[in-house]
């Protein structure tokens, strides 16, 4: 039985009700060639890939019913398809290009995407090099 008046979101200030619901997927590794210089664009290395989506969850929790969510197989998919057969120079243009495909694909508000290059050579130890995107869906 679905339940009426429960409140999903969050109010920010001055940008109307903001939803908490998500979805995660975190810490998909794939292996890309992808880098500024001329030979990291020959050898494959590791990249891991966290997404987020921002959708209310509600309709398909109530319902247990994947139809009113997001496959997590298509979006781990789009992010494969995207770091394995793609070439960029960098970790912002992944995150762009995931994002992006990720809001044609789905009817979600807001995606962010986390881009890591564990192996990346910057002169000294390091855990990783990353970037971080969000993107909104327009507004209709």
């Amino acid at each position: 039985m679905a339940r009426t008046g429960v409140e999903t979101s969050i109010p920010t200030s001055g940008r109307g009700p903001r939803l908490s619901d998500r979805i995660v997927l975190a810490n998909m590794q794939f292996e890309g060639k992808h880098g500024y210089h001329d030979w990291e664009l020959k050898t494959a290395q590791p990249f891991e890939i966290d997404v987020e989506l921002v959708m209310n969850l509600q309709p398909a929790g109530v319902d247990d019913d994947l139809t009113k969510t997001v496959d997590y197989g298509r979006v781990y998919e789009i992010a494969r398809q995207i770091v394995e057969s793609t070439s960029f120079r960098l970790l912002e243009a992944i995150a762009e290009a995931i994002s992006h495909e990720v809001l044609v694909a789905f009817d979600v508000q807001e995606v962010g995407v986390r881009v890591r290059k564990p192996k990346v050579k910057l002169g000294g130890p390091l855990d990783h090099a990353a970037v971080e995107v969000w993107r909104r869906r327009p507004a209709r």
